[in-house]
């Protein structure tokens, strides 16, 4: 699994969020654990193949929103309570 973290400008309010996360969760179907923060100006996904960024910068681009970048790193789930 690898979680990607887009920072994006522009988004301002709950209803913000819901909308990069509908258009992340209908662009990649196979995206997991979709969550938007505007006060963070972040978004974020579990995914299985890494997607790239040319296609993560196009469907934000596309919402009216501002990429700004993102990054990939492979994901570690951690065990009840933090553990390994």
């Amino acid at each position: 699994m690898y979680k990607t973290t887009i920072k994006i400008d522009g988004m301002m309010c709950g209803m913000c969020e819901s909308h990069i996360c509908d258009a992340l969760r209908k662009a990649f179907p196979e995206a997991k654990k979709v969550s938007a923060s505007h006060s963070k100006k972040q978004a974020s996904f579990l995914s299985e193949p890494v997607i790239g960024e040319e296609r993560i910068k196009q469907v934000i681009d596309e919402t009216g929103y501002k990429y700004m970048s993102s990054t990939t790193e492979p994901y570690v789930k951690r065990g009840l309570f933090g553990g390994r």
